[in-house]
């Protein structure tokens, strides 16, 4: 008993003196992007299992009985940190921990559609590959496109800037955008009618995007998409898991202004959480007569119920209207300066545009997140989208110029809108009632709406091999017509329809009956307003037409992955329907077009190797039986169905080479793509009066070259590389070299922009240089962190081998340009516990004003006649009608000039 007793004693003892050694350890996890706590970061004694998780306020507590150690932080979608502790006395607080965000870790970035959302998992997915992450974005974009994030990325053209806000395009390896794939949270967002994008309606992308990944090539998304010269996938934020949010300002040239602000409750103890994000932006524009304004939206709401479920609602939009420029002369240019602007002028000292684009179109979707169980999860997207907006013009021929004498011609031309006399000439119309003869500005419509689906879901077969199988289902609607926006002091306007049968393609005024139409209506295009009002059917001119389009597809992934092998196949098959319905231009029996059904499919397949823990090797090959899109279906916008039609067929083939190690990672692309039976279509604006076939044009028309039966070749190299030579320099650099020809011929239509057609060739193009993207590009940037949160960039791109966007044997090549942009940042610690902060940047663009041709529509020689009606004239060249070797009739854009911007944001 008494031994007993006595060992009872020491045990308490033993405790006792365990007890009071242990030793408390306590800090705050700080996400070190916006300065604030992370919830539910993992915190562990390194060596040992003692570990616990931070609260709300990203607070942790470790009971140990070490006295010195380390612990090991990690969280989803960051950079694993280790810190060092010694305790002086019972405990100690080691501060804030900052945690850096990992682009090696983006999937686990995805809050929800993570069977949806297709990224590319660093040395697995064996593609082509470049990710922005959102700090970048914010960075680089400033009052720019989100387009302007991507420009330091292999095989990737930017251009369109010099249009105004929003016009800005891209291309992938060559292929514009209506051949590259854009996704917005695994949701297909390119035009169901012509696959093209329109960067004015996601002009609020830059202030929701997690990220933005570009998959070069055939790309990692399993959906029978256009991805031919590559897939963008934009991934936004979704509920936020902490409590928070920002304000911002922005100010840059040309009086651009811009405030944001955003708040996140934070996912709350019940499960649900929201955020939302508002803005509000305008500015003059960089060239003359570009003004624009808009807002931007983004309002999320999540719910968690348990680990089995995650529900996302997001709906966004970006109404917005802005002031359009479209490409000049370069003769223009150089007489009135590289800012003019022919598309503007002024009624009674206030100004007026021409031509406006307005657009609303707020995408909402509904994520549905299922663990089935270990092995088997279901990812399900439900979305939809409605648009409401256009583009203006004028309309009639009493369209009034005031004529300058262009300096560096010496002739005189017609220059800015004379509204004041076009006004004048309407009042002195004996009924008001326009005609042909008078002038009013129209706004040509094109509303929407779109729903789709897509799930898939995955299956773990065992360790190495996943299975998935999806669907994807779309429904889309659009209507197309116009309407008067200012009848310049008419009170109506009347015209004349004639109303085609099946057997008349070409309205005849002597074979087809008419009918008189007579509006009197005028239409806001305020885009808030444009959502919310349409014109009626009695108020609709010159056409009037609508089309349903239906998409159904499935596809399948099989994919094995083990510690040095990854290998994948995909397929897919689709069916797509489309008719068309005319309601101006046909008599009531023949408004509905023939029904078409087009069947498609894509194959992919591919592997990668890690031959050792700094080396990998892949190689994929893909082939797509695409469909044609709607516009290309349709012979000249009529119902007659185009018998030149067929599916385009695209092959595609890559391999690659990468490397990484701590200081050095680099990746090195091969990639041959051929594109067969395509449709191109190319526009430029009429330099004077002439003919085009039998048909009399006006200078100023838009005139639409389509080529049919167009084959691609596209090979290239792309090198990307990181260098970190120390912790606070960051280099990094790019090259691209292409070789993208056409072959073969092509049946060549021109059309204006009523959609008349005026001429048809045969063209031969074997041997033509693709153009509106440089083949060859190089780039080279360098971030360096002077002070803690204080840093420098600076970013130089060189482009060249860039030929005009033109469809041409003998294709016209612009001169090689170099950039160079740079920027300034600055985090500022405030508030308790300096929990908060304000961050600073200031981007100057094209720092040394360079100044270059960006993109040509037109292919004009220096060897070719000014005048084709009097060769007596002479040459571009034997008339010294020639800027940095290209002849001066040509049209097209320079680039923008230095431009600058400042943002300030105040992160809580």
């Amino acid at each position: 008993m008494k031994f007993l007793k006595n060992s009872l004693l020491m045990g308490f003892m033993l405790l006792s003196l365990s007890l009071f050694s242990q030793s408390k350890v306590t800090g705050t996890i700080i996400d070190g992007e916006f300065n604030q706590p992370l919830v539910g970061a993992s915190v562990v004694v390194k060596g040992t299992k003692t570990g616990t998780a931070t609260d709300f306020d990203g607070k942790f507590e470790i009971t140990t009985s070490e006295k010195s150690g380390q612990i090991v932080i990690s969280y989803l979608g960051f950079e694993t940190k280790t810190v060092s502790f010694t305790v002086s006395g019972n405990s100690v607080n080691i501060g804030n921990i900052l945690l850096t965000a990992d682009a090696s870790q983006l999937e686990e970035i995805i809050v929800v559609g993570k069977g949806i959302i297709d990224v590319a998992k660093e040395r697995k997915t064996p593609i082509a590959v470049s990710t922005i992450k959102a700090v970048e974005i914010q960075e680089k974009v400033g009052t720019s496109d989100v387009t302007q994030a991507m420009v330091n990325t292999p095989s990737v053209y930017v251009a369109g800037q010099s249009g105004g806000y929003g016009d800005s395009r891209i291309t992938v390896r060559g292929f514009q955008q209506d051949n590259t794939a854009f996704l917005l949270n695994g949701q297909p967002i390119n035009g169901m009618e012509d696959g093209k994008m329109y960067w004015s309606n996601w002009s609020g992308m830059s202030d929701i995007a997690n990220f933005i990944q570009i998959q070069r090539g055939l790309g990692s998304s399993k959906l029978a998409i256009s991805s031919v010269g590559g897939t963008v996938n934009f991934v936004t934020k979704a509920t936020d898991k902490k409590e928070g949010g920002f304000v911002s300002m922005g100010v840059a040239n040309s009086d651009y202004f811009k405030s944001t602000a955003a708040y996140n409750t934070g996912i709350m103890k019940n499960g649900f959480g929201a955020s939302i994000m508002l803005s509000h932006w305008q500015g003059d524009g960089y060239n003359q007569g570009t003004r624009g304004e808009g807002q931007n939206y983004f309002i999320s709401f999540g719910y968690k119920p348990n680990d089995k479920h995650n529900f996302n609602f997001l709906i966004t939009g970006a109404p917005q209207q802005h002031d359009q420029n479209f490409t000049k002369r370069i003769s223009d240019y150089l007489g009135f300066g590289r800012k003019y602007n022919n598309n503007f002028g002024y009624l009674n000292g206030q100004y007026i545009s021409e031509r406006t684009n307005f657009y609303h179109k707020p995408v909402a979707n509904l994520n549905w997140d299922f663990n089935i169980n270990s092995t088997t999860s279901l990812s399900t997207v439900l979305y939809a989208s409605w648009g409401r907006g256009g583009g203006t013009g004028n309309y009639g021929g009493g369209k009034r110029s005031i004529s300058e004498l262009n300096p560096y011609t010496g002739a005189n031309q017609s220059t800015y809108i004379n509204y004041d006399q076009i006004y004048a000439n309407n009042l002195a119309d004996s009924d008001g009632i326009g005609t042909g003869s008078n002038y009013a500005i129209r706004a040509s419509m094109n509303n929407h709406a779109w729903y789709g689906i897509v799930s898939n879901l995955k299956k773990e077969l065992n360790k190495n091999l996943n299975l998935n199988f999806g669907l994807d289902l779309r429904t889309y609607n659009g209507d197309h017509y116009r309407q008067i926006s200012n009848f310049m002091g008419l009170n109506g306007w009347s015209e004349s329809r004639f109303l085609r049968d099946n057997n008349h393609v070409i309205p005849n005024p002597n074979t087809l009956p008419s009918a008189t139409n007579t509006v009197n209506q005028s239409y806001n295009i305020n885009p808030w307003y444009a959502f919310f009002n349409t014109a009626d059917d009695n108020q609709k001119i010159d056409y009037d037409y609508s089309e349903t389009i239906s998409y159904g597809g499935v596809f399948g992934q099989l994919e094995y992955s083990n510690d040095k092998v990854s290998a994948f196949f995909q397929g897919a098959v689709s069916n797509q329907s489309h008719q068309r319905f005319d309601y101006y231009d046909y008599q009531a029996d023949y408004q509905d077009s023939e029904k078409v059904n087009n069947v498609g499919y894509n194959l992919k397949a591919g592997g990668s190797y890690l031959i050792s823990e700094n080396h990998s090797v892949y190689a994929n090959t893909g082939y797509y039986s695409r469909q044609p899109y709607h516009d290309n279906i349709y012979l000249n916008f009529t119902n007659q169905v185009n018998p030149l039609t067929n599916n385009e067929k695209v092959l595609g083939l890559e391999a690659g080479y990468s490397y990484k190690s701590k200081i050095f990672s680099a990746s090195l692309n091969a990639y041959r793509t051929t594109w067969e039976d395509r449709v191109v279509t190319t526009s430029t604006v009429q330099a004077a009066d002439g003919v085009i076939g039998s048909t009399p044009v006006l200078a100023g028309d838009v005139i639409f070259t389509s080529n049919q039966g167009v084959k691609q070749v596209h090979t290239g190299l792309e090198l990307d590389f990181v260098l970190k030579p120390i912790d606070k320099l960051d280099i990094k650099g790019f090259a691209s070299f292409g070789n993208w020809e056409y072959d073969g011929k092509a049946i060549s239509r021109k059309f204006d922009e009523n959609l008349n057609l005026l001429v048809e060739t045969e063209t031969d193009l074997k041997g033509g240089k693709v153009g509106d993207a440089a083949q060859t590009t190089w780039g080279l940037g360098a971030k360096y962190e002077i002070f803690e949160r204080f840093t420098i960039d600076a970013d130089w791109r060189n482009y060249d081998n860039l030929y005009a966007n033109v469809v041409a044997k003998d294709n016209l090549e612009l001169p090689s340009y170099d950039l160079v942009d740079a920027g300034i940042s600055y985090k500022m610690l405030v508030g308790k516990n300096k929990q908060n902060s304000v961050n600073f940047r200031f981007n100057m663009n094209n720092v040394f004003n360079e100044i270059y041709l960006s993109e040509l529509t037109s292919n004009i020689k220096t060897t070719d006649n000014i005048s084709s009606s009097n060769p007596a004239l002479g040459t571009y060249q034997s008339n010294n009608r020639v800027y940095n070797g290209i002849a001066d009739g040509n049209f097209g854009f320079f680039g923008l000039g230095r431009t600058w911007n400042f943002t300030m944001r105040y992160n809580f």
